[in-house]
């Protein structure tokens, strides 16, 4: 079957169906039938595009005998291949599906319908379609794909109920604007998260998911590709890497050290001095780095563009000036030295002999860790401000 064209269609169809491929010659041909279906039944100007990744069981054949249009990827990888589809792709609108014939292309109207009303993305959601039998390992429904989306959700604020679907469209404009930049699986993760942090309109269609068509395993691995993804949710979201943990490690190393600083505490039985001091004063070093790290994160991803400029986030930057920095670890460091003269007076009137350590370190713990901080903030802020020449 082919869709009639007039040849100013043919230069410029409105929408690309983009098939990723690699050895898929036992369900690329159905797969294929279905997407040309789909766009003579809705009468939308379209074409068809098999992004090869390589295969050697003459996907590539059965593809330009159907009339598919074959991109050649040489780079690796599940979105390599997808973004080389989708930059060849001549469409206003593209639909990208696996070539396993596990998403029924010729449902692909209710997401034309949306990308025409101006949603930028468009996800289909397998949980609200329907998942066959045997179509998704056990393991897969109820644990990979709800945790991970549920990150996802959270960490982002994005609406999409089913970040993995691999039946999903959206405009080709949209999708230049993301810089979408990984190589494998998490490529459908990176999607959606940029769309959501670009403030793109995103909405979801319910699609049915069947079981692949294919005498062989699925090119997906569990366990790599689920941390790949969790990974990349992770790198960047460095709010929930390292900052919220960051912010609760200080807070609890705070008010535990202020509770310690006047003496020992008792707590049904046991009694917390100076070693849970130094415990709590730990506390509020590494979550400051934490928070740091946060900081120099944010910074340097949305000076390489990984992430869009938020308005907070600008305001943050107009507060804070390599001289406020400055003065604050001046201070800081003015502080740790106080403390440190202090209990070196201390140790000087004892003649330099034996000297307490529950009384003692209660000075010395904090003028440390002030003095640690102090030196701290004086370099962040010198670093900071070579990253914001570029964001600037």
């Amino acid at each position: 079957m082919t869709v009639q064209t007039t040849a100013n269609e043919e230069s410029f169809p409105e929408v690309s169906i983009v098939m990723p491929c690699l050895n898929e010659a036992d369900t690329l041909a159905t797969c294929i039938e279905k997407a040309l279906r789909a766009l003579s039944e809705h009468k939308i100007p379209g074409e068809i595009i098999v992004a090869d990744n390589g295969s050697t069981d003459g996907s590539q054949a059965i593809a330009e005998k159907l009339g598919a249009r074959v991109v050649h990827i040489s780079t690796k990888g599940y979105g390599s291949a997808l973004m080389g589809g989708i930059s060849d792709a001549r469409g206003k609108f593209i639909i990208m599906g696996d070539a396993d014939d596990s998403y029924d292309f010729s449902a692909i109207g209710p997401f034309i319908a949306k990308l025409r009303e101006g949603d930028d993305l468009v996800m289909g959601n397998r949980f609200k379609g329907g998942i066959k039998p045997r179509a998704m390992p056990p393991l897969h429904r109820y644990l990979g794909n709800p945790v991970l989306s549920a990150i996802g959700r959270l960490f982002f604020a994005s609406p999409c109920g089913d970040f993995h679907c691999g039946l999903r469209g959206f405009s080709k404009d949209a999708i230049l604007k993301m810089e979408l930049r990984t190589t494998g699986m998490e490529f459908a993760s990176e999607m959606v998260v940029k769309a959501t942090l670009s403030k793109m309109r995103i909405n979801e269609v319910p699609v049915t998911l069947s079981p692949d068509g294919r005498n062989r395993p699925p090119h997906l691995r569990t366990w790599r590709d689920g941390w790949r993804h969790l990974r990349f949710l992770l790198l960047y979201s460095p709010r929930w890497l390292f900052l919220n943990p960051g912010l609760l490690l200080m807070i609890i190393g705070f008010l535990v050290g202020v509770w310690l600083l006047p003496g020992p505490r008792t707590v049904w039985g046991v009694t917390l001095d100076v070693h849970t001091l130094l415990f709590s004063m730990a506390a509020i070093f590494l979550g400051f780095q934490s928070v740091l790290f946060a900081i120099f994160t944010k910074t340097f991803a949305i000076s390489e563009g990984l992430h869009p400029r938020e308005p907070r986030w600008d305001t943050w930057y107009r507060f804070f000036t390599l001289e406020k920095g400055l003065l604050t670890g001046v201070v800081l460091t003015a502080i740790g030295l106080i403390g440190s003269i202090y209990s070196l007076s201390e140790w000087g009137s004892q003649s330099f002999g034996p000297l307490d350590p529950v009384r003692t370190l209660r000075v010395v713990i904090p003028s440390i860790l002030s003095l640690i901080l102090g030196f701290q903030i004086i370099l962040s802020s010198f670093f900071l401000s070579v990253l914001g020449m570029r964001r600037r």
